[in-house]
């Protein structure tokens, strides 16, 4: 254990998202929500507070939850960390955590619009009813008051999407590297098994199953934005990357 390495990045995200969850259920038992302060609400949201893109990547559900997305960021991102160094990947992980939560957004407003007609409705739509579950069928049905209210009183939280995104770069940077997946008994390479996974978020994104309460297009905003990052970054840079991981 004394021989295993953790990069000061990668250390101190960890140490952040663990505190922040602790934090999470001390608090809770004193009657107070820290996924209301500090999860990502809807742009539109009356919920919505200016630090909240940065804070939800901090945020998370419950102990698998912290528990996966920490694991993934300890694996990938000490990896990353060291071949691009700190500056570099703390960026990177930045950016697609407020790329993730773009892409939700652009989702949500896009839901929104076709609703009501535009994608600020704060003014034109009952929100304490919505809240409380009420609306008028003449005005909404109920997939429409269901989705208005998710919109505009559910918060998202979680360091999936910047996960994501460093699953992307590493399956690009690292594409023969061979990962064990539940599961599967056998080791796949990752250049195989990170695109499987991509599109099993598109599909369920897309598909929008009842009581999926996941941001899936979170996660998958967050991985657009690392495969643009790493080929704006390779092209720049081509003789800091390396082909294989081993």
């Amino acid at each position: 254990m004394n021989n295993i390495y953790i990069p000061p990045i990668v250390k101190n995200l960890l140490i952040i998202n663990v505190l922040f969850f602790v934090a999470k259920y001390v608090l809770r038992s004193k009657g107070i929500d820290l996924d209301q302060y500090l999860g990502a609400y809807y742009f539109d949201s009356p919920n919505f507070s200016i630090w909240q893109p940065i804070t939800y990547m901090f945020m998370h559900n419950d102990f698998m939850h912290i528990l996966f997305n920490m694991f993934a960021l300890y694996s990938f991102g000490s990896i990353l960390e060291s071949r691009w160094g700190s500056k570099r990947f703390i960026n990177f992980y930045l950016i697609t955590g407020l790329g993730a939560l773009a892409l939700q957004w652009g989702v949500q407003a896009f839901e929104v619009y076709h609703i009501t007609g535009t994608p600020i409705a704060h003014d034109i739509i009952p929100l304490e009813l919505l809240k409380q579950g009420q609306y008028n069928p003449a005005v909404y049905n109920e997939s429409q008051a269901s989705t208005l209210a998710g919109t505009y009183f559910g918060g998202m939280i979680g360091a999936s999407g910047a996960v994501f995104g460093l699953l992307v770069a590493f399956g690009m940077l690292y594409p023969n590297a061979e990962l064990m997946i539940m599961f599967i008994p056998v080791p796949v390479k990752a250049k195989y098994i990170i695109p499987v996974y991509i599109l099993i978020e598109l599909f369920l994104g897309a598909a929008q199953f009842k009581g999926d309460s996941v941001a899936h297009f979170a996660h998958l905003g967050g991985a657009l934005i690392g495969f643009i990052l790493v080929k704006i970054w390779n092209d720049k840079n081509k003789n800091t990357f390396y082909d294989y991981y081993e």
